[in-house]
């Protein structure tokens, strides 16, 4: 994985994003000598979002899992919402 400046990127911001569209390469951007962003591949994005999505779906289903097990009785949003005030 490469590591720039922040003020690299921006002079250089069309070949570096050439380098990680095309290339494929990963950037992680750095102010400071502090590493504080990445430019990744809009592939790597979606690949990391599916994982999230999975991540939140396997907590959910835990979630009502728990509650299942301790007895609770599910609500309709609706009156959760009604319930909050929302």
């Amino acid at each position: 994985m490469t590591h720039l400046d922040a003020s690299q990127v921006g002079h250089e911001f069309a070949d570096v994003l050439t380098r990680v569209s095309l290339g494929k390469e990963r950037v992680v951007v750095q102010s400071h000598g502090q590493d504080v962003a990445v430019l990744i591949p809009i592939e790597d994005l979606s690949l990391l979002e599916r994982l999230e999505d999975l991540a939140d779906a396997k907590a959910a289903e835990a979630a009502e899992l728990e509650s299942v097990a301790k007895g609770e009785t599910p609500i309709l949003w609706k009156e959760a919402r009604q319930q909050l005030g929302l």
